[in-house]
């Protein structure tokens, strides 16, 4: 699978959003510096933000992530590399304004009551914006960077479930974890972690994290090229998805970037390296 910049593909895509609506894909498609809309059952995708020249007010650069805001009909983006995240009207395309400056975004999440969070690689935290609000609350981290549980280093998904935890994947090979912050709260637990068991899991580099309706941990590991599940309440996590070295084939994944679930459970990894996104059918017990 090669890197093209035409509508039937990606350049290393490097996150997913499923609106569960009607199915419908939305892929940061970072190489391209564009965010791609893709309908259910569709064969080509349309360019919903970016695409152009990098580093223009109104273009995109380096994409980490996008969520999409139903409430106010927009997309909003990590603009990693221009240090920004920025909010994109779906109705008008050109119609871009930056919310939120000077900021190495790597990962957004929203929750039901449309409310933002943000995590920022650079200082170790993340935050929840309402709009409009100049700093935002600090909701996980912010005490510097490090690996004490009031802590974060190098933080690089989060994922916000309905009782408004924050979950929060940080670390490389060797620190890598996975901590739930409690709504309020001020110290992380410990969800997951680097070399807790001795079996196939024992090390991985999270890129990103989704956790189920039943508080099943899913993790795109993607320096061994591989998806981890933890039970709930399990200390030790399972491949389910790759673990077999980096490559292309049905049972291989290369530095997988970020997963979601669509509403009929159906598993989606943005397969980076290989350029394309793989739909899978999980079983959970």
């Amino acid at each position: 699978y090669r890197p093209t910049s035409k509508l039937d593909g990606f350049n290393s895509p490097s996150s997913i959003y499923i609106d569960d609506d009607d199915q419908t894909m939305y892929i940061g498609d970072s190489g391209n510096s564009r965010v791609v809309e893709w309908k259910y059952g569709a064969k080509i995708g349309q360019i919903v933000a970016g695409g152009s020249e990098v580093g223009q007010t109104n273009q995109l650069n380096g994409i980490s992530d996008v969520v999409l805001d139903k409430k106010n009909n927009a997309f909003i983006a990590c603009d990693f590399q221009n240090r920004r995240v920025v909010k994109c009207s779906r109705q008008n395309l050109t119609d871009q304004q930056i919310i939120i400056s000077n900021i190495r975004c790597t990962s957004l999440a929203m929750d039901n009551d449309g409310l933002l969070y943000v995590s920022n690689f650079e200082k170790g935290d993340v935050r929840r914006w309402k709009s409009g609000e100049k700093d935002g609350v600090i909701v996980a981290g912010g005490n510097g960077m490090g690996d004490k549980l009031d802590q974060l280093l190098w933080p690089t998904a989060i994922f916000v479930d309905q009782d408004h935890s924050v979950y929060v994947a940080d670390g490389t090979t060797g620190t890598g974890r996975i901590t739930k912050w409690l709504k309020d709260a001020k110290v992380g637990i410990v969800v997951a972690l680097d070399g807790e068991d001795n079996g196939p899991t024992l090390y991985f580099e999270p890129a990103a994290v989704f956790v189920d309706h039943l508080d099943n941990i899913y993790v795109a590991d993607s320096y061994y090229h591989r998806i981890i599940r933890w039970f709930n309440g399990s200390r030790t996590g399972d491949i389910i998805i790759g673990g077999n070295g980096k490559g292309n084939r049905s049972n291989q994944l290369s530095n997988p970037s970020d997963l979601s679930f669509n509403r009929y459970g159906n598993l989606y990894v943005v397969d980076k390296s290989n350029h394309r996104i793989q739909k899978f059918d999980i079983l959970v017990n």
